[in-house]
């Protein structure tokens, strides 16, 4: 008789606790818009290089929007665009590779100067690479930290998708540099990939003072972006920055619509764009990530992820500025005679678009060469 009331007591007690983990998790979907703590399922039994919190960020799958077919001409946009129409309200997705302790956790961020922020897609492991052992090293520089991230959404389906996301965790557990969400990588979703950058900013990295932001292909000089910041007076991150190579008065590319930059009037009505820096690459302060981040609440999702940037900036009533030490286009020499990958001629730069890997490994060691003579100032 004793044993079987334990027994009872055994089975009340564990439906007891399924119960309360059941309700705790229905609590935080119901007090978190749907916001999901899940343990990573990670099989690896080699320990991460830095510590990470054992937990992602997930949401349910979010839905198509039927109603986009009813916007006029709907159906004669390009496919790409009508899955665009169709899920731009989409703006949480799961959370494959975590960064937690990036900065040393949120309260101490502010110990980060300058963060990294380079997007790159799955398969583009030869960039990453270069960048790691180049101009993007994570060190600290005369006593400020510089930190460095890779941001990314997956590829390809199946066994592809699996090999590609397998290769960023194989990445992780070397270098711990990774941010990666389950969407699909491509141009158009390069604005989400801003977005959901800026809200793990909020989340875990909310006091560094600067970031740089840009492609994997952009060729950086570091010393010369950390100087150029220390020479900003009364500006240590937490006032308005966000200076680049600015468009001005730029048109959305209404034909052909097999454009990659093809923007139609269902998407935007205007016919300019706002003032904003080409996507290659461009610096921000902390206050402005954030400001940009609050404004994208508001702001719908739009294909051109630079030009978004602009939006979120007009809304806030600031503006982008210019900076000569930035060429998202390359660089223009003045002869054909002339190498074009002088060093002489990007020592003094911050930042040059569209470098191939073998050229910025090469670039990065001649402006660093102690033997280096320029001719000029």
């Amino acid at each position: 008789m004793r044993r079987k009331r334990m027994k009872t007591l055994l089975i009340v007690g564990a439906l007891g606790l399924l119960v309360f983990h059941l309700w705790k998790d229905v609590f935080v979907q119901h007090t978190t818009g749907h916001l999901q703590v899940n343990e990573r399922n990670d099989d690896s039994t080699k320990e991460p290089t830095t510590k990470t919190k054992p937990y992602v960020y997930s949401w349910p799958k979010c839905e198509q929007n039927m109603s986009a077919a009813q916007i006029e001409g709907f159906k004669t946009l390009p496919q790409r665009i009508q899955d665009f129409l169709y899920y731009q309200h989409c703006r949480h997705f799961p959370m494959l590779l975590d960064l937690p302790d990036k900065c040393g956790g949120a309260d101490e961020s502010a110990q980060v100067f300058l963060l990294l922020v380079m997007k790159s897609s799955p398969d583009n492991y030869d960039r990453r690479e270069v960048l790691r052992k180049t101009w993007a090293k994570e060190k600290d520089q005369n006593g400020l930290r510089i930190r460095r991230v890779f941001i990314s959404g997956t590829i390809h389906t199946g066994f592809e998708k699996k090999r590609m996301n397998t290769l960023l965790k194989l990445e992780q557990r070397e270098y711990n540099d990774i941010l990666q969400w389950d969407f699909d990588e491509s141009f158009i979703h390069l604005t989400l990939k801003q977005v959901l950058f800026l809200e793990w900013m909020e989340r875990n990295c909310p006091k560094a003072r600067f970031l740089l932001n840009g492609d994997d292909d952009v060729f950086a000089n570091t010393e010369n972006m950390v100087q150029y910041l220390q020479s900003i007076k009364d500006n240590d991150g937490s006032k308005h920055l966000f200076i680049g190579s600015v468009n001005v008065g730029m048109e959305p590319i209404r034909e052909p619509p097999n454009s990659k930059y093809f923007v139609p009037v269902q998407i935007q009505e205007a016919d300019v764009y706002p003032p904003y820096c080409s996507g290659g690459g461009f610096l921000l302060s902390g206050y402005t990530a954030l400001v940009i981040h609050n404004m994208s609440q508001h702001v719908p999702l739009h294909p051109i992820d630079d030009a978004y940037m602009g939006m979120c900036l007009v809304k806030a009533g600031l503006s982008p500025a210019s900076h000569e030490g930035f060429r998202p286009f390359g660089l223009h020499v003045p002869s054909n005679k002339v190498d074009l990958y002088d060093p002489c001629f990007y020592r003094d730069l911050i930042l040059v678009h569209r470098f191939l890997p073998d050229k910025m490994y090469f670039m990065w060691h001649a402006i660093n060469d102690p033997n280096l003579k320029c001719s000029g100032p």
